[in-house]
């Protein structure tokens, strides 16, 4: 990881972005949609709680593309490293890449648009546990596929930015995870527990 370090300015501005946009996404999701199932003020507000959770998937897809371009921009403002400029390594990048893709889609097509932004949080609930593909061969496909897109990205441009940026999308989806997956188990625990008016 320290080898990674000699290519990376930390103070360019570009890369202080990406780190920023990084770390906040997933704690502004997660503060929000947490704020949405205490209060149910978004879902007053917008007068349904499918429209607020539409609402807050709008905002959640434009930090994303922000999120990217802010990567993208890192990496082409820093060092490539030449042992990772090589077609075997664009190769790999571009394969990591497509796995991404596919674990990213497929995750979405198997939750729906609402359990992939936070349904259950605005009292959306599925009836069950999600078990198809690719949740019946991974834990949480979404991040990780993302986590595949951002290091084959890197790896396509040979960037060592690139690489180090990616080991902090994955570091900030294991502290994401730390919180929403006893979080959502609640939600689903009192689900079983009682009768549960849907929305």
């Amino acid at each position: 990881m320290t080898w990674l370090l000699g290519y990376v300015d930390p103070l360019d501005p570009s890369f202080v972005a990406a780190v920023l946009t990084i770390t906040f996404n997933p704690l502004y999701w997660n503060v929000v949609a947490r704020w949405e199932h205490k209060t149910r003020k978004l879902s007053r507000a917008f007068g349904s709680p499918y429209l607020a959770c539409y609402s807050l998937s709008v905002t959640i897809l434009l930090l994303n593309f922000l999120r990217s371009h802010c990567f993208t921009q890192a990496m082409v403002s820093q060092p490539k490293m030449d042992s990772l400029d090589t077609p075997a390594a664009y190769g790999l990048g571009l394969a990591l890449l497509g796995l991404g893709v596919v674990l990213v889609l497929s995750s979405f097509f198997a939750l729906g648009f609402a359990g992939t932004f936070l349904g259950d949080y605005f009292g959306i609930l599925k009836e069950a546990r999600v078990t198809v593909f690719p949740f019946s061969i991974l834990d949480n496909p979404m991040y990780w596929g993302s986590t595949a897109n951002y290091l084959g990205w890197a790896i396509m441009h040979a960037s060592p930015t690139g690489l180090l940026l990616t080991v902090l999308v994955a570091l900030t989806y294991m502290v994401a995870l730390l919180y929403e997956e006893p979080f959502t188990a609640e939600i689903y625990r009192q689900k079983a527990s009682g009768p549960h008016k849907r929305s």
